[in-house]
């Protein structure tokens, strides 16, 4: 049994002052709305003094940290993003690929089966998240073009009946030729479908989301906005996403990547349910500004992280972010003006939600796992426990 009490709760509805909750066996067996002595509860026994405890953050868009990237293909790679991003709350994350030669990707599910069985200090995984190759041109950004190709069933089809089990969502530009086809395939395994780095507009987003598309990736980048055909003015990505209830959001809530008035804008129209806030962070997270490599040591491209942001040499595009999710919230507090309780939805019972695994993460509740993290009002992060383990002291 582990107690922690003086402790700020937060709930996806109220936030419980002074309160305690008790955790055995990897789970929450109690919440009480009053602080407790380490005399009154039996084994171990934590005050903390005042600090807020939420449900841990769930990044369901990363590449890296600590200087390693899961594109490296190796099992420490894996194991350093995870432990660099439990340091900051994340206690659950989807590892995201980039756009790779074919035989590149299949050594990637090895090595993930891999580091599944070895993860045993940090973030834990939930699944793979594929960001391509399936991507329009013109909206690559960093994805490196060499890659870049329409969807192939002889390439999709092997990939889905061998490693379904380990896919949690598959991004792509479904105004693509057999981008459709491609959807429906992702969707009937059970996998989330994401719209990304695409040029689609209305007219074709509509079929898409028919098809299964439910997420629009990094909502504003490596996408279309309005757009003129023959003088006609047609919505692009952006505005469609928007507007389709049918479609979650997620957005790199770095403070750069979407300034102020973006943030506000999303917030205005999708509302508090609609949004999910991710990292999309690279290796660069959690080290010093200077230079760096998007991608794998040996494959990918050299960027420079300033102002709290990576930026391709030449300055034409961001190349990820270096962001991390306690740092999200803050944005979100300080720059779209929301509360607590609703900043934290963003980053745990929202994306839960959308894995379909609120059943068991994403709130603070009685039977779900005691993935947990204490921080103070700034948002610095204090504590985070996974399965009720301490994973994190700071």
């Amino acid at each position: 049994m582990l107690t922690i009490t003086n402790t700020n709760i937060i709930t996806p509805n109220r936030i419980i002052e002074n309160g305690t909750i008790r955790i055995a066996e990897g789970k929450i067996v109690d919440i009480a709305t009053q602080r407790v002595s380490a005399e009154e509860q039996p084994g171990e026994w934590l005050d903390a003094k005042g600090l807020f405890l939420s449900p841990g953050f769930i990044d369901i868009h990363v590449h890296g940290g600590g200087g390693a990237d899961f594109m490296d293909n190796t099992v420490d790679a894996f194991l350093k993003v995870a432990q660099t991003h439990v340091c900051y709350g994340t206690t659950a994350m989807l590892p995201t690929t980039l756009t790779s030669e074919p035989s590149e990707l299949l050594a990637l599910f090895d090595t993930y089966m891999e580091a599944l069985n070895r993860n045993v200090h940090g973030s834990r995984f939930l699944g793979l998240h594929l960001e391509g190759p399936y991507f329009a041109m013109n909206q690559r950004g960093a994805q490196d073009p060499r890659y870049i190709r329409n969807p192939d069933p002889n390439e999709y089809l092997p990939i889905l009946e061998q490693y379904h089990h380990l896919i949690a969502r598959w991004s792509a530009a479904p105004e693509l030729p057999g981008a459709l086809d491609f959807g429906q395939k992702v969707h009937d395994y059970g996998i989330l479908l994401a719209l990304a780095h695409t040029d689609a507009i209305y007219e074709e987003i509509l079929p898409a989301v028919e098809h299964g598309y439910r997420l629009a990736t990094h909502l504003y980048s490596g996408m279309s906005g309005m757009t003129r055909r023959n003088a006609y003015r047609y919505a692009g990505a952006i505005e469609s996403c928007l507007l389709l209830d049918a479609i979650d959001v997620e957005i790199i809530a770095d403070g750069v990547h979407l300034p102020e008035p973006f943030l506000k804008l999303i917030h205005k129209i999708k509302g508090d349910d609609k949004i999910i806030l991710i990292t999309d962070a690279m290796r660069a997270a959690g080290m010093p500004e200077g230079k760096s490599i998007l991608g794998s040591l040996t494959g990918g491209i050299e960027v420079i992280v300033e102002d709290g942001v990576a930026k391709l040499p030449d300055y034409s595009s961001f190349a990820g972010s270096v962001a991390t999710a306690d740092r999200l919230i803050r944005t979100m507090i300080n720059m779209a003006g929301l509360d607590l309780i609703t900043a934290i939805k963003m980053m745990t019972l929202n994306p839960a939600r959308l894995l379909g695994c609120d059943d068991r993460m994403g709130a603070i509740d009685i039977g779900k796992d005691a993935d947990i993290v204490l921080f103070d009002q700034d948002i610095r992060v204090h504590y985070t426990f996974i399965s009720g383990k301490l994973c994190y002291k700071n």
